[in-house]
């Protein structure tokens, strides 16, 4: 189960705060079901782009074996 102050990586794109999949955000609140989790997501400089309320299915845990890459966030 993901937990709070996990880094966890988004499953599908979401246009409207211009997030796309495999982009890295932070559980700020897990639920206590643990069916859906407050996720932020910020900008290099430490901008908050969205925090957003996200079902298990839309993020998942981040492997030891990934690599981090960098983007240009798209104005939305």
């Amino acid at each position: 189960m993901i937990e709070e102050l996990e880094i966890v990586v988004l499953t599908r794109d979401i246009p409207e705060h211009a997030l796309k999949a495999g982009d890295v955000g932070t559980v700020v609140h897990r639920y206590e079901d643990g069916s859906a989790y407050e996720v932020e997501f910020v900008a290099a400089e430490a901008r908050t782009v969205a925090v957003l309320t996200l079902s298990g299915s839309d993020v998942r845990p981040m492997s030891a074996e990934e690599i981090l890459h960098v983007r240009k966030l798209a104005s939305v």
